[in-house]
């Protein structure tokens, strides 16, 4: 398997204060997978239960950052017996190179799967210059 230049994973960073999150709650990353084509790199994110007022895509300074929050399922009046699917937050950044167009970037949520669309720079059309007589 090659690695993409295009697109590279951000290292595993561990939070050292909790001043770092702002919400309180476990915070998850969620999975990718990661396709290429001739035009674009397109990234689909595994992140059940957040809804797309609850999702936050940021782009700063070539850094993409995706947040997005899972609201917890049971009422205020319902006590908890048994919890096996733990809500919070999902947090993920990558860092784009020059490759990506960063303003035709498009994503969509659907059934829990982020799917963005990262079109990649359009490269100069080869063409023959003409000459003419002076």
């Amino acid at each position: 398997m090659t690695e993409s230049k295009e697109l590279k994973v951000r290292q595993k960073q561990e939070v050292s204060a909790p001043a770092e999150q702002t919400v309180p709650g476990p915070v998850f990353t969620p999975e990718v997978d990661i396709f290429e084509t001739e035009k674009a790199l397109t990234l689909l994110a595994d992140m059940p239960g957040v809804k797309p007022a609850k999702l936050t895509i940021d782009l700063r300074e070539n850094v993409l950052s995706i947040t997005g929050d899972v609201d917890p399922a049971q009422a205020p009046d319902e006590e908890e017996i048994v919890v096996e699917y733990e809500t919070g937050r999902f947090f993920r950044q990558f860092t784009l190179s020059e490759v990506i167009d960063q303003n035709k970037i498009d994503a969509q949520l659907k059934d829990g799967v982020l799917r963005l669309t990262l079109p990649k720079v359009e490269k100069a059309t080869p063409r023959r210059i003409s000459i003419k007589a002076a």
